[in-house]
């Protein structure tokens, strides 16, 4: 079977089952591991299918995928942007992580700073934090998700209504070519606007991947945004904009 016939047959299996796995692709294919791995690449950076591990999954732009694979998806990139973000914090500084994986690798990236307050409606980030004898932690209460540890809904609004941090370290699911940053869960992004409202300055922390998805719910936009910590941004447009938006992008 050739690459164009290999690649017919992924895609028609994702569109079936939704998601498919190398090692299976192999077996009934009847080619080597390696091989699908690169033809599974190749549908992921056209926007076809998102690499999870072991695997990929069609992208979805009206639910999101499960956080499992989520946490797999592009690992080691989100350690490289996690660790960029997590040096513009100051020692001595207040902020907000909200619920995402990669604002959770940057929990992970802020185990050494010191004196810091940080208030999420992640309970994820608050188990990291944990850790951190030199960290208070403020959880934002209100309706938990179960699927991801994330609190969200109009108490955890409310709750984030009474802070007025030093930075917002936030997440999104899409991202919108126009520069508008996406998400599935309207209670989700309710909070994430306050978020920004009561932080004096917002980094977004996304890798690539996210300009291939898409998602229902406008979160803000990128003119909205004093840093933006990525791997790639794919428009030369979309860096103009950002320029003159006056929003600085950090490439890892």
């Amino acid at each position: 079977m050739d690459t164009d016939a290999r690649l017919t047959h992924i895609r028609t299996r994702a569109q079936i089952d939704g998601k498919v796995m190398a090692t299976a692709l192999a077996a009934d294919l009847g080619v080597a591991v390696q091989t699908i791995r690169r033809d599974l690449r190749q549908l992921c950076a056209a926007g076809l299918l998102e690499r999870i591990h072991g695997g990929a999954v069609l992208p979805s732009g009206v639910s999101n995928i499960g956080y499992g694979d989520r946490r797999a998806l592009n690992r080691d990139i989100k350690i490289r942007i996690a660790r960029r973000a997590a040096a513009l914090i100051p020692d001595n500084a207040s902020l907000f992580l909200n619920i995402g994986t990669t604002t959770e690798a940057v929990a992970h990236a802020l185990q050494a700073h010191q004196n810091l307050m940080v208030v999420t409606n992640n309970l994820n980030v608050a188990n990291i934090l944990a850790s951190n004898p030199s960290c208070d932690v403020v959880v934002a209460g209100g309706s938990l998700r179960r699927s991801d540890g994330g609190l969200v809904g109009d108490l955890a609004a409310l709750a984030i209504d009474r802070f007025k941090v030093d930075f917002a370290v936030i997440g999104a699911s899409a991202i919108d070519l126009s520069g508008d940053l996406l998400d599935f869960d309207p209670e989700e992004v309710r909070v994430s606007q306050q978020v920004i409202k009561a932080a004096r300055a917002t980094v977004l922390v996304a890798d690539s991947s996210k300009f291939t998805r898409k998602a229902p719910v406008k979160i803000a936009s990128l003119a909205q945004v004093d840093h933006f910590v990525t791997d790639r941004v794919p428009s030369e447009a979309l860096i103009n904009r950002c320029s003159d938006w006056r929003t600085r992008v950090a490439l890892v």
